[in-house]
């Protein structure tokens, strides 16, 4: 509940409106039971405990990198499905990558997260949840939230721009909304509607080619709209919110990593607010495709820079324990 309808809830039953405040605290700093919100009186946590029910995940597994220290918990939600969700420490502060559905619809053909389709979308208090623990059992305040894991956000739009008000809310876990990215494959019509929000997020588009037959073979989504008119959304999205958009763009050996590829992407960002960040494909057990070598990596950057493109190359964690861009799954849940 976002603070306005626990405030509402609470004056509805006949209680002071700054009992919602107290609550709020209490269950956004990680508490799980009504009855050790000691600023409460009993009669009323009693209340609570008979009219509510606080959701906690359970920790199925924890993976911890042995290379850079990145952590990966699965997490077994309250009907069985199961997310994976990701730590990472950059320069800048403590990361978390988050997932906003139990498996995923899209189909992107690189990606672990689409095998076996989708089961559900998350709940916000689901999603928050993997902040949460994750900080608990971390021992470290989470500073940046990434949704990239499993699922595509905008197809979960009103549970995940849920999720951000409860996640930015001072009175809650208080992260800034630019120190949250939200990742999409390009469903148009929910850029749009994220930008009506005029929240100050970070939009992420996995584009991964710059034209339509290519972007078409590896994410089917695209066939529903077209790189071009994804392109004016993000320009509408940069427009609106002053926010520049950033393009992750993972490279395919022989499918999307040549000159072509490069000077074409170079030439439809020429126009826009954005950064490119480069990927290297992630390895994924069910999936043909190859990584690019480093050296093709390295030119398909140098043109983009050449042509006046800001880009970079992600340094990647979590490899050893499969944690990197790509390869989250549901998995070992049943």
């Amino acid at each position: 509940m976002l603070l306005p309808e626990l405030r509402q809830y609470f004056e509805a039953a006949g209680e002071k409106s700054y009992r919602a405040d107290q609550v709020f605290r209490w269950i956004h700093g990680g508490l799980t039971v009504f009855s050790e919100m000691t600023d409460l009186p009993g009669p009323l946590r009693e209340k609570l405990d008979k009219t509510f029910y606080i959701d906690t995940p359970t920790m199925l597994r924890k993976q911890v990198s042995g290379k850079d220290g990145t952590i990966k918990y699965l997490w077994g939600m309250r009907d069985g499905a199961g997310v994976e969700s990701v730590v990472m420490e950059y320069g800048h502060g403590t990361t978390v990558c988050l997932s906003s559905q139990a498996g995923c619809r899209m189909g992107c053909l690189f990606c672990a997260s689409a095998i076996g389709g989708l089961e559900r979308n998350l709940t916000a208090s689901e999603i928050e949840d993997q902040v949460l623990f994750s900080q608990l059992d971390y021992g470290r305040k989470i500073s940046n939230i990434v949704l990239m894991g499993i699922g595509e956000p905008l197809d979960n739009f009103e549970n995940v721009m849920r999720f951000i008000q409860l996640a930015n809310h001072p009175a809650g876990m208080n992260i800034g909304a630019r120190h949250i990215s939200v990742s999409t494959c390009g469903i148009v019509e929910n850029i749009d509607k994220m930008a009506d929000y005029d929240i100050q997020l970070t939009l992420t588009v996995s584009l991964h080619a710059p034209d339509d037959e290519t972007r078409s073979y590896l994410m089917p989504v695209n066939r529903l709209t077209g790189v071009d008119k994804l392109l004016d959304a993000c320009g509408r999205y940069f427009q609106k919110t002053g926010r520049r958009v950033s393009y992750e763009y993972v490279l395919i050996s022989g499918v999307n990593d040549t000159a072509y590829h490069a000077c074409l992407l170079a030439d439809k960002l020429k126009k826009t607010g954005s950064h490119v960040d480069l990927i290297r494909l992630n390895n994924v057990s069910e999936r043909f495709l190859n990584a690019s070598s480093s050296r093709d990596v390295k030119a398909f950057s140098d043109i983009l820079k050449s042509k006046g493109i800001n880009c970079t190359i992600r340094r990647k964690l979590g490899g050893d324990i499969d944690a990197s861009c790509g390869q989250l799954r549901r998995s070992g849940l049943r």
